[in-house]
């Protein structure tokens, strides 16, 4: 039989993971809403951001990064290439990998959805104290690390 009155996580709450796994949900569909008007979803949205900031990554460092299997990266970098935001060469390095580039267009679209991301990031944060939103970021990262750590 189900409860009466309201339903509590309060046992949840005590465990770090489920705060961060609530706040995350909280933020993806935030940015959601934030990548739709660019035909961007979060992975898209990031994969570009890479190239933007890297270019000539090939396709296995990318999945490496996003933290993804390469077969599913496929299915992103054919997106974005088949739109026009991004290019697959042949490495100069390697014949058997490839090169990616970001577009003019790519670049243009990016600009816009990154302008627009950066206005959803401060949203998100807006509750955060200014003078804590270093040290939760910081936080984050040490958290990152340290399941890094474990994997070694």
């Amino acid at each position: 039989m189900g409860t009466t009155g309201a339903i509590t996580d309060a046992s949840l709450r005590a465990f770090v993971g489920y705060d961060m796994k609530r706040a995350f949900n909280a933020l993806q569909a935030d940015l959601s809403r934030t990548l739709t008007p660019f035909g961007l979803r979060m992975m898209t949205f990031s994969a570009l951001s890479l190239v933007v900031e890297n270019p000539g990554l090939r396709p296995s460092q990318l999945a490496t990064v996003l933290t993804i299997e390469r077969a599913n990266l496929v299915v992103i970098v054919d997106e974005l290439e088949q739109r026009g935001l991004l290019t697959r060469t042949p490495s100069t390095t390697d014949r058997r990998a490839h090169a990616l580039h970001v577009t003019d267009q790519g670049q243009s679209l990016f600009a816009k959805a990154n302008r627009a991301v950066a206005e959803h990031d401060a949203r998100m944060i807006a509750g955060v104290a200014q003078h804590l939103q270093p040290q939760l970021k910081d936080a984050l990262r040490q958290i990152e690390n340290s399941a890094k750590q474990d994997v070694v």
